[in-house]
């Protein structure tokens, strides 16, 4: 099985995206583990979804 790029890692106050390949943070601090953006990047990585995911965890942040 191969290694994924991105990995959900718990830091304080949430989670956090690991960028394996580029080994540096991917985004922002989630509260919430975000598993549908982590399956969207680890698969077909589809700008227009990827782009609505992360709008839809900003806004949960509010």
């Amino acid at each position: 099985m191969s290694r994924k790029r991105y990995v959900a890692r718990g830091v304080p106050g949430g989670y956090r995206i690991w960028d394996n390949r580029g080994r540096r943070w991917w985004g922002d601090l989630y509260e919430l583990c975000p598993d549908d953006l982590l399956a969207e990047l680890n698969g077909d990585a589809n700008y227009e979804k990827i782009t609505a995911l992360l709008k839809r965890y900003r806004a949960l942040k509010r």
